[in-house]
């Protein structure tokens, strides 16, 4: 039973999705005290982790930060903050997916199994090689002769799906529809801000232009 850690202060939405969770299959974790996050998902291991921004000490934001240092599970947001500045700041953090409330709870389900469903293909073990960039898909990181670093989720199935078919330009379409299944659950938006973050590691490992934009077309790794 994958297990699914929440992270809410309102105990009626807590309850509200805790109850959804379990009649859905899954083992939820509601989180109560917000102060120690992190080491609580360390203790639980959950597969995946529902986040709030509005929490009481710190914000949605400072423990996603946390969380990212401590465990590899993806990271829904889950909040009323509705504004695109809120959404771009929670998917540059690490966030997974970004869902308002009021939710529907059959895109809130058929989203949460979405990020399950492309995290466990993320495990698969395997390293990918193109132009001295190795992509370890077991531990998700990247590595060259400068150094190794790790990739969020969506950075990783990004990267994997743009070095299987290196040389081969694929569009934002095909990239949408590779990452999350369904075009309706992500946008155009998402995809840009973990092409961004993507492009600023490998940067960092020395490989500056490493996926070209084609305008009209899409990426393209040459």
């Amino acid at each position: 039973m994958q297990k699914i850690m929440i992270v809410e202060d309102d105990p009626a939405i807590r309850e509200e999705l805790a109850l959804l969770l379990k009649n859905e299959g899954y083992c939820p974790l509601p989180v109560t005290n917000f102060t120690d996050v992190s080491e609580q998902a360390v203790r639980n291991r959950p597969d995946l982790i529902l986040l709030d921004i509005g929490l009481p000490g710190r914000d949605g934001f400072s423990i996603c930060m946390g969380l990212r240092k401590a465990v590899s599970a993806p990271i829904i947001f889950v909040t009323s903050r509705d504004s695109s500045l809120d959404e771009v700041q929670a998917l540059s953090l690490g966030g997974d997916d970004y869902i308002t409330k009021p939710y529907s709870i059959p895109v809130l389900m058929a989203r949460i199994k979405a990020v399950l469903r492309r995290g466990s293909k993320a495990t698969e073990p395997d390293v990918m090689e193109v132009r001295g960039l190795r992509l370890n898909l077991t531990k998700g990181t990247i590595s060259t002769e400068a150094g190794t670093t790790a990739l969020t989720r969506n950075e990783l199935q990004i990267l994997a799906c743009l070095m299987e078919h290196a040389g081969e330009i694929i569009s934002r379409a095909d990239l949408i529809e590779a990452l999350w299944d369904n075009q309706i659950y992500i946008d155009d938006n998402t995809l840009s801000v973990n092409v961004t973050r993507l492009r600023g590691k490998l940067s960092e490992l020395g490989l500056q232009d490493f996926i070209k934009t084609r305008r009209g077309m899409g990426y393209q790794l040459i």
